[in-house]
């Protein structure tokens, strides 16, 4: 009741009620105040809010492009390891396979090797062999014709006679030597 009195006082207009004037004029300076608010302030307000939002939709953009492109590199690099796998282990088979046909083809080679220096050694022998025979039928032939000439007492120079007796001889020699050979078979 005091402050009602005391605005009476005063010229009849209380602290709770206001003067006319002072109502019309804080009614313009709002509406003043809200006018360039809404002509210039929230504008440029909501074009700073639209830029925030545009460059917060792009940056997810981006990054949900780059983790769509990092996933797509991901994929082809796996790919790219599986392939590498499959490629190095046929290139493994193969080489596997080439070293097993290079092994058989220089094991044949030294088995073809082995058995033409066993051939050569084995007519080398029979080469040899033969020479020993006619150098010993030779000695076998001249021997047994003086010996044969010791117990005959008489000589057996003339060389066609000579011939055909020791011809005869080592021929029976042989023939005994064969049928020697074909029994111990």
């Amino acid at each position: 009741m005091n402050i009602i009195a005391a605005g009476d006082e005063e010229g009849g207009a209380g602290v709770i009620i206001p003067h006319w004037p002072e109502v019309i004029v804080g009614t313009i300076a709002f509406a003043l105040l809200c006018w360039v608010l809404i002509k210039f302030v929230f504008p440029r307000m909501e074009a700073t809010f639209q830029a925030r939002v545009h460059a917060i939709e792009g940056g997810i953009k981006r990054a949900e492009a780059a983790q769509a492109e990092a996933n797509r590199l991901l994929e082809q690099y796996k790919e790219q390891l599986a392939e590498a796998r499959t490629e190095a282990a046929r290139i493994r088979d193969e080489a596997r396979a080439d070293a097993t046909g290079i092994r058989e083809d220089i094991l044949a080679k030294a088995r073809e090797e082995s058995d033409r220096i066993i051939a050569a050694g084995r007519d080398a022998l029979q080469t040899e062999r033969q020479q020993i025979v006619r150098q010993l039928r030779a000695e076998i032939g001249s021997l047994a014709v003086d010996l044969a000439g010791r117990i005959v007492g008489e000589s057996l120079e003339d060389e066609a006679r000579r011939r055909g007796t020791v011809e005869r001889f080592l021929e029976e020699i042989g023939d005994a030597d064969a049928a020697g050979a074909a029994g111990r078979r």
